[in-house]
């Protein structure tokens, strides 16, 4: 019995046009119908999310951010926040900036967007740009994420911090996003799951990313799109078509036909 769907964006419901599509909205609008609760995914924050997504999904979906950062539900006003702890934070900002003071060090607080630099690595994908701050600024706060393009060494920096944050890399290996320990989309699905009272294992996850794992390991049902990395698509139930085929539709038009809600 399925009650909930949990939505990655990018590569996943949106298409290469970072667009919903007529028919996954429909998909979309037809499950809630049926009296199931659908929850995004993603390691986008809430701005960018709210630009995204149509109002009629946006206005009654639940929301997992910054890859288990902040958690929301507008219907309910129901927030959790789990950011870096500031002393952690500033080893990591220093790190970057020592070692390698060519890389692009950017910070979501909440929704706001903060970076050391102006110009940013193409993995963002996005059109606005963030406030620039002096690295001394930048210490000051407690991030909900640190994010960091633009650099050319991975492993030391992973050695180091490992025990101390999460470390996702995605985009094809150009975009390091850096959580507090234990927050992950996983722990969001977690966290919504205790709110709404639906257990994971009536949950159905779709992903495309590496970011989608852990999701993927806890959901009573998984699907990669068929644009997604090889490992993801090893661990999924199913493998849907891509993203700019609406696999996200296909998948959910198919459980509605067999009356699986």
């Amino acid at each position: 019995m399925i009650k909930a769907v949990i939505c990655d964006l990018d590569g996943t419901l949106l298409n290469s046009n970072k667009e919903v599509s007529n028919r996954n909205v429909q998909a979309i609008i037809d499950c809630c119908g049926h009296g199931m609760k659908f929850v995004v995914a993603t390691a986008r924050p809430p701005r960018t999310v709210r630009s995204l997504l149509p109002r009629e999904i946006y206005e009654s979906a639940s929301f997992i951010y910054y890859n288990g950062g902040l958690i929301s539900d507008k219907e309910t006003s129901f927030e959790k926040h789990f950011a870096i702890p500031k002393e952690i934070s500033e080893e990591i900002i220093d790190y970057w900036h020592v070692h390698f003071p060519a890389a692009n060090i950017g910070l979501e607080v909440k929704d706001r967007w903060f970076s050391n630099q102006e110009i940013i690595g193409e993995a963002y994908n996005l059109d606005e740009k963030p406030v620039v701050l002096e690295i001394a600024q930048l210490k000051t706060y407690s991030p909900t994420k640190i994010l960091i393009t633009e650099f050319n060494q991975l492993e030391p920096f992973k050695e180091l911090f490992q025990d101390k944050v999460n470390i996702t890399v995605t985009d094809q290996g150009t975009l390091i996003q850096v959580t507090n320990k234990g927050i992950s989309k996983a722990s969001g699905v977690l966290a919504i799951s205790d709110h709404l009272d639906i257990p994971p294992s009536e949950m159905i996850a779709f992903g495309d990313d590496f970011n989608d794992m852990e999701m993927f390991e806890i959901a009573g049902y998984s699907v990669a799109m068929d644009n997604a990395v090889d490992k993801l698509k090893l661990l999924a139930d199913e493998v849907t078509v891509t993203n700019d085929q609406d696999g996200v539709a296909s998948v959910l038009e198919k459980i509605l036909s067999k009356g699986a809600m």
